[in-house]
């Protein structure tokens, strides 16, 4: 679906509107046979002053259309399933979250529980919170849940006692929803409020009832460090980059404990959770340079005339880079895609002194004079990934606006001449979040300049034989390690084109199948002449009657075309014979993206079984006759601890 922002001047206002043009849609009736260009028209909104109105506004409208309806249009959409529960009013989260979700071409389907019935529904495992199929259970939470249980007269150690109490009754939850729940738990920080504090008049009590408010939002946000199913809103920087936390008159006669503005900020962050938990974080940054990583234009300016230091606004950009480092540290692939004459931007790259980012850091570097759409494409095609894995950020709205005309795919980031505001933009939407940081993302911008070294000995070498053996691979097919189970579950989520069942395994669904005697969860791990490439694959099997059966194989399309995936398979096969397994089934259930590997199984021996009503196929092995190893992968196997 589209995430892609348009030129629209953020302060349009008329029929032209990204809002009017949704009501026009809604009017006609036409909203659900035109999703696909609602997320576009979302993200023009986000942009506004007042995105998070104008998003509640829009999320009204798209309430009013069944989820059902949308996905009968468009079946590749997959709605979200969301369970609502709350201590105080919560209907007005809908509308938000709606929109939210809307913004990555996601429908919400929602259920909400009575007023303040969260903790039945928590305590309740046939509530609507552990119904299959759910996705989130959402349970939102307020400072009164402490405060309407305090004596009266009370003091700082009532507060401090209670919300211990509390802190024990959320973590015995949150233990009650990992056995049982199938999706994820989300709670949140409570916000302490002047209304609270200032019923203490002396400062020392003050001081001693936040100390003791931090304690209990402290262990709050240590719960999910514990809890594998469970994910913790921190409230407090929403708070402090917005408006208040709450209208007093709403709180007081309707429960509505917080306020329009903290809700659609949850919202944002709820729909940033759901994508991060569906394997759609973004993984590339490209940038733009003249006016976005330094003031200025190179090539009418000269080196001498642009500034990432030294100047008010020159700093600015220089805190940008900074950031743009940080994200670029912890996995995510920086490329430039700049209409300026190349020689001279590796120069500055590589010599100018206000420069924070220089050329090592960036995995591709297109700076010429052609369209920056066919820049991006290029880059994509270099790295062999999707350019829906995109995010580009460019001061110009003509090239924004081409990149979201001919790329929709591509989050497009609406940067101007104000750089002290770069940085906000950057961030707003988390495009590049994920559950947990492994060591291949943290490897993974050297991994892909390896991949740029494996590329030039393909082209200095005779044959695609002679470059594999050149490469010298060698993999290794093994149970998961315990460090393993996020890297695993990551590969579930994020992988498209090589997946053959297209799965979607959360860490705790991978733990559960590790831990069971049934199932057999292989890593397959691979490393050649120019480095370790960790964790690239996975194999999910388990027994059937006397059969195994291969639940899914996946594998990174770093590594695409190695023999890496049949040397894994046939490993498997050999073990399925040693372990008397009277035949290996298998099943390809079909996606927009994986139809190159259509043909996989039938390979490596396999022939066709049946075909199912969506498309699939299901094959099996009589294992009479196992395929071959390739010649030039060297394979280290070890099946110890699956299922015999």
């Amino acid at each position: 679906m589209s995430t892609a922002v348009t030129t629209s001047d953020p302060e349009r206002t008329g029929p032209a509107g990204p809002l009017d043009r949704l009501r026009a849609l809604y009017g006609e009736r036409r909203l659900a046979a035109e999703y696909p260009a609602v997320p576009g028209l979302l993200a023009e909104l986000a942009q506004r002053d007042d995105g998070f109105a104008q998003l509640s506004r829009a999320g009204r409208l798209l309430a009013k259309v069944a989820a059902e309806d949308i996905v009968a249009r468009h079946p590749g959409v997959v709605p979200a399933t969301v369970a609502v529960t709350g201590h105080g009013t919560i209907d007005a989260l809908t509308a938000p979250l709606t929109a939210e979700l809307a913004r990555h071409g996601i429908p919400l389907r929602t259920s909400a529980g009575d007023h303040d019935a969260w903790l039945r529904d928590l305590q309740d495992t046939d509530s609507h919170l552990y119904a299959p199929g759910t996705e989130l259970a959402l349970c939102l939470l307020d400072a009164q849940l402490v405060f309407d249980e305090l004596p009266l007269p009370w003091g700082v150690a009532d507060v401090a006692g209670t919300a211990a109490g509390k802190l024990e009754l959320l973590d015995r939850l949150a233990a009650r929803y990992d056995a049982h729940g199938t999706g994820t738990l989300v709670l949140n920080t409570l916000p302490l409020l002047p209304q609270h504090t200032q019923q203490l008049i002396d400062h020392r009590s003050r001081t001693e009832l936040s100390i003791a408010w931090r304690e209990f939002n402290i262990g709050l946000l240590r719960l999910a460090a514990t809890h594998p199913r469970l994910h913790v809103v921190d409230l407090e920087p929403l708070i402090a980059g917005g408006g208040p936390v709450r209208d007093p008159r709403l709180a007081a006669y309707a429960k509505v404990n917080l306020g329009e503005e903290v809700l659609a900020g949850y919202a944002r962050q709820t729909g940033h959770l759901l994508r991060t938990l569906r394997g759609r974080a973004k993984k590339v940054l490209v940038l733009d340079l003249d006016n976005t990583l330094w003031d200025g234009i190179l090539g009418d300016d000269g080196p001498d005339g642009i500034a990432a230091a030294t100047t008010y606004r020159g700093e600015a950009f220089g805190r940008f880079q900074r950031v743009v480092k940080q994200i670029g540290s912890q996995g995510v692939l920086l490329a430039v895609c700049s209409k300026n004459d190349r020689e001279p931007v590796l120069d500055v790259l590589r010599d100018h002194p206000d420069m924070t980012l220089r050329e090592a850091d960036f995995v591709r570097i297109s700076a010429d004079w052609e369209p920056k759409d066919g820049g991006i494409r290029t880059i994509a095609a270099r790295l062999n990934l999707g350019t829906d894995s995109f995010v580009f950020a460019d001061d110009s709205p003509f090239e924004r606006g081409l990149v979201a005309a001919t790329l929709p795919e591509v989050a497009v980031i609406a940067l101007d001449e104000e750089p002290a505001l770069h940085i906000d933009r950057l961030l707003a939407d988390g495009w590049f979040d994920v559950r947990e940081l492994t060591v291949e993302d943290r490897g993974r911008a050297v991994q892909y300049r390896q991949e740029a070294e494996r590329q030039d000995l393909q082209q200095v070498t005779g044959s695609m034989e002679e470059y594999l053996r050149a490469l010298d691979v060698r993999i290794e097919v093994a149970p998961v390690r315990d460090h393993e189970v996020v890297r695993v579950a990551q590969i579930t989520l994020r992988t498209n084109q090589f997946n053959l069942t297209t799965r979607r395994l959360q860490a705790p669904d991978v733990r559960e199948r590790l831990d069971s005697p049934d199932h057999l969860v292989l890593a397959v791990r691979s490393r050649d002449r120019f480095g370790d490439n960790g964790v690239v694959g996975a194999l999910f099997a388990h027994r059937e009657d006397a059969a195994l059966r291969i639940d899914n194989m996946l594998l990174s399309c770093r590594v695409f075309a190695r023999g890496i995936e049949q040397a894994a398979v046939a490993a498997l096969l050999a073990h399925a014979v040693d372990s008397g397994a009277t035949e290996v089934r298998a099943g390809y259930r079909p996606t927009a993206k994986n139809h190159k590997v259509r043909d996989f199984y039938p390979s490596l021996g396999f022939e066709r079984a049946a075909e199912t009503p969506d498309g699939g196929v299901e094959f099996r092995h009589r294992l009479v006759e196992l395929p071959d190893m390739p010649g030039h992968v060297t394979l280290d196997a070890d099946f110890r601890g699956g299922p015999e």
